[in-house]
This record gives C-alpha cells, structure tokens and sequence, in this order.
C-alpha cells in the first residue's frame, strides 16, 4: 500500500480513500423483486419462464452466479443491505427496520442522499408485509429518514377480481382465495396498472423522467412485490403456463429427509400445505405468471431510462431479496438455507463495463461500498461489505471465498464455498448440521456432515462459522451480543 493511503486510513478510521474526484456521480437504479428465486428467470436457464426485460439487463452487465442474500426471509434481508450489516450484528432478526440499532449511522440511500443526490424509494424496499402491507398502502417497516421522497403502491392482492384458488390446505378445494402467506393463484382481470407492480413501475417512471433535468444525481429504490404471495397478475401472464398440468416438477428422491436435522426441513412443504401434484403444477405456473409479470415492469423502467437518455449515467442493480423453492426437496417458499433459497439473482450494469457473467461469490452486502466507491463517494470503514467494483470489469476477479447466510427462524446459518455447502442449526449446532458436497451432488440431496469420512471438514466449517460471528459482532454498534432486548411497555 502506498505510504499517504496508509496515513490517510491511520487518521481517518472512519472511511476509505474515495474515488478521484474527476470519477462521474452516476445515478443508481436499484430494481428488487420479492421472493424471486434465480431458477426462474430465462437469463439464469430456466426454459418456460421467459423473462426478456430481465434478461436485456443481463446482455447489459454482469449477471452474478454466485450472489447470496444474508437472511432468508425478507426483514432480515432488507435490514441487512440497507445497513451494511449483517443479521447478527445488528440482531435485527424480524421485520423492522435497523434505524434503532445503527442510531445516526447513514444507511445506503442516505449515504447518497448525504452526499448530494436525490433518493427516493417506490414500494417495497425495506420490509413491507405483503399482501396486508400492500393492501393498506401503508409504509411498513420503512425507515422515513433514508429517503427525500417516499411511495407506496397499494393494489388489491388476493381480493383482485378474476378466477382465483387456494391451493394451500385446501385439499377438498372448498375454501375461498384467502388472504396472508398463503399459495393463492389468482388470474386476474385488468391490466397491469390495477395492481401494486404496474403503480409501482409507473411512478418510477414518472420520477426518471422527472430527473432528467435535474441537477443532482439520483438514488431510486424500486421495490417489486412479485411474483411474492399471493400470485396474482394480469390474466394475459398466465397464457405460456396454461395448462397448469404441463408445468414440470423438480426432481426428488425417496427419503430425502431422512439424514437432515428436523430444522433443516422447510416450514412449508408440499405435505403440511396439502397440496397434490395438480395443486404444485398450479403453484410454480401461478409463480410463473407473476414473474412474467414484474418481468414486463422492469422492462419499462429500464425504457424510461433510455427515453430520458440516462442509461449511460446509471448503475442499474437487479436482484431480489431471497431466493425460493419450487418443490426442491419438496419444499415450498423461502427460509431455508439451501441453494434455491439462499442464493439470489444479480445483475449489475456500469456504463462502459463490458457485459459478462461472474462466478465469483458475493453477497448483497457489498452493494453499497460496491456502488459509494463507483460513484467517488467515501466508502464508510463500518461497513461490513466488500466492494466488488473490480469483478466488473474483470469477472475472474475474486474477493470472497465463500458466501455467509442466516436464517433466523431456525437459527440457522450457512457457509458456501465452490465446494461445500455448510448448515448448521444453533451456535452450538444443537439443532444439528448439513454438508453437501457441491461438486458431486449439486441438487443436495445427500448430508454428509456425520459420515465419518466428512468429519474433519465438518468440523473445520463449525471452527469457521463461530470465527465468522465473532468477527461479525466485533463491530462499532456497542452492542453487548447474547443479551435479551429490554422489553417496552405496553
């Protein structure tokens, strides 16, 4: 390291040397789909659902194959990379937002937005129950002080009119489209702007345009809620997946749980939700739909951007908050750690970066030192991201060995290499462990991490994950790990 870069780290802890000061201030777009699972986009392989918008913003830039989120459920997620922690640092573990646990410290938008650009969010960025969340409008868990600008998109959710079913307990088909977490297919009439992702789309659109005149850079956050529960969309989505009865199903195998721990099985699966082959053919086609239909959304943002000819000032991020199962293992939705779900779609564009595809792990975290150091901003020391600037102009790049993901609900954590795939239940692995050997069994579907043969490398990886949450807690939030939260009263 060069002698004043050192002195300058030694007396400004606080952040890292900035980019020159002749680097352009590009906009960011950040575009995130809900509980979208990389297996269902074309760009990613997947041959019925096709998803063109997504997949010209891929021919663009750098489409990740080995991009991870940090918690496998929304709150956590979103927490986490708005933050620039991870789950376990700021324990923030649910569905608020970390504003009580970062106190004064900039979140990612706010950190733009501190340095002299416009932010806003549209719709889901933060956490935001859906469909209750969506249906009221309201803001949620949003955190008010990381944006100049606020929107929300309501829209009808399972009360959309159309031809809707429940698939989820629901074996005797007699109950009515119900609201909550719940499998609910709803083909619906209208068209796109009836519903939470055509508002959504349209008023960021509205704000591009707004901004090409404008004498700031900008920060906008575009949140999609599909193709999240319940899966409803426009009737013409649905054409390409009708019949339901051609939809295909994952492989399985017999006795695919019986060398996992009781934790390592999904909190929804396709037996403790009832649903039978015809229900699981019409789940993924209702998934489908949805997709195809925030699909057509992100196409016109990405056309107002060329319209307002801002494409070649703007980092343009897509990626969504999780990933989810479609029957893998026969399990269904999101919380668990295995790849389905834990791994993410990632598609990053630079103006002038070559398009190219990385194999490189990285994690959401490192979206925002990634984009305050491209865009010449300081890049806060706190953070605990890495910036992954390089991998777009050079994919082979590598700055992380291996991806670190939690699951909350199940107190469950992850490590990821090129080889291995490590679960782990508890700190303590009271709840038991899982080792997949990534190589030779890709679909995972043989635990390996008590087989005498595999138990030096099963054990290495519970040396290193305790390292890991020790370096993850050591940290400047001052918090004190391992105590209970004071209660409020109530």
């Amino acid at each position: 390291m060069r002698p004043f870069l050192l002195l300058a780290i030694l007396l400004f802890p606080g952040t890292l040397p900035s980019a020159p000061a002749d680097q352009p201030k590009y906009n960011v777009l950040f575009l995130i789909s809900d509980d979208l699972t990389y297996t269902a986009l074309s760009c990613y392989g997947n041959k019925v659902c096709k998803t063109p918008n997504i997949d010209r913003l891929a021919t663009r830039g750098t489409r990740f194959t080995r991009a991870y989120c940090q918690g496998t459920y929304c709150g956590p997620s979103r927490a986490s990379f708005m933050s620039g922690y991870y789950p376990h640092a700021t324990g923030e573990l649910g569905y608020r937002n970390p504003r009580p646990r970062i106190g004064d410290r900039s979140t990612w938008s706010q950190h733009f937005m501190n340095n002299g650009y416009y932010a806003a969010r549209v719709s889901k960025i933060y956490h935001m129950g859906v469909p209750g969340g969506i249906e009221s409008g309201g803001h949620g868990a949003d955190d008010a002080l990381s944006w100049n600008e606020r929107f929300n998109s309501p829209g009808p959710e399972w009360k959309a009119r159309g031809d809707g079913e429940t698939l989820e307990n629901n074996p005797d088909g007699k109950k009515p489209a119900v609201g909550g977490n719940t499998f609910v297919v709803v083909e619906a009439d209208g068209d796109d702007l009836v519903h939470s992702d055509g508002k959504t789309a349209a008023k960021a659109c509205e704000l591009i345009s707004r901004q090409k005149d404008a004498d700031k850079p900008f920060w906008l956050g575009v949140g999609f809620v599909r193709p999240h529960v319940p899966f409803v969309a426009p009737r013409p989505y649905y054409k390409p997946f009708l019949p339901y009865s051609k939809m295909g199903l994952p492989s399985r195998i017999e006795g695919d749980w019986d060398d996992i721990p009781r934790a390592g099985i999904n909190y929804k699966t396709s037996a403790n939700m009832k649903m039978d082959l015809r229900r699981q053919r019409k789940a993924i086609g209702g998934y489908y739909a949805s997709v195809a239909y925030m699909d057509a959304q992100v196409g016109k943002v990405l056309d107002a951007l060329d319209q307002a000819g801002l494409t070649e000032k703007t980092i343009i991020i897509f990626t969504s908050d999780h990933g989810y199962h479609l029957g893998e293992h026969d399990f269904w939705a999101k919380v668990s750690l295995r790849d389905e779900s834990a791994g993410v779609p990632l598609i990053i564009r630079v103006p002038g970066k070559k398009p190219a595809i990385c194999h490189s792990f990285v994690e959401l975290l490192d979206l925002y030192p990634t984009t305050a150091s491209l865009c010449g901003l300081d890049v806060p020391a706190r953070l605990q991201g890495e910036d992954i600037s390089k991998m777009l102009g050079n994919p082979s790049h590598k700055v992380r060995e291996e991806a670190f993901c939690v699951a909350p609900m199940r107190k469950g954590f992850l490590l990821r290499n090129r080889n291995w795939a490590y679960l782990q239940y508890g700190e303590d692995a009271g709840g038991g462990r899982e080792l997949f050997d990534m190589v030779k069994d890709p679909g995972q579907f043989t635990n390996l991490a008590e087989e005498p043969s595999h138990a030096r490398i099963a054990q290495s990886f519970q040396h290193r994950l305790a390292a890991r949450l020790q370096t993850i807690r050591t940290n400047d939030l001052g918090i004190e790990y391992g105590k209970a939260r004071p209660k409020k009263n109530k």
